[in-house]
């Protein structure tokens, strides 16, 4: 999956943050979403996709994965 995340529009809940912290920080200043891994491994994908339902303000963007070719 690739996320993408729109701070202009953050709110900073901080719901991100603590759903999928190895994904999403906030930072000090203002407290609006840092994304630390647009690319994060398939075992996170459930608690980006939680992460991204969660968010008050719909910043979070979750492209799915392309299929595994074999």
């Amino acid at each position: 999956m690739e996320i993408r995340v729109d701070r202009d529009r953050c709110l900073g809940a901080g719901m991100c943050a603590l759903t999928a912290p190895e994904v999403f920080d906030q930072d000090e200043q203002e407290g609006r979403v840092l994304l630390l891994d647009a690319r994060p491994p398939r075992e996170l994908d459930a608690a980006v996709r939680i992460a991204a339902g969660a968010c008050p303000a719909s910043v979070i963007t979750v492209t799915p994965r392309a299929p595994s070719r074999h």
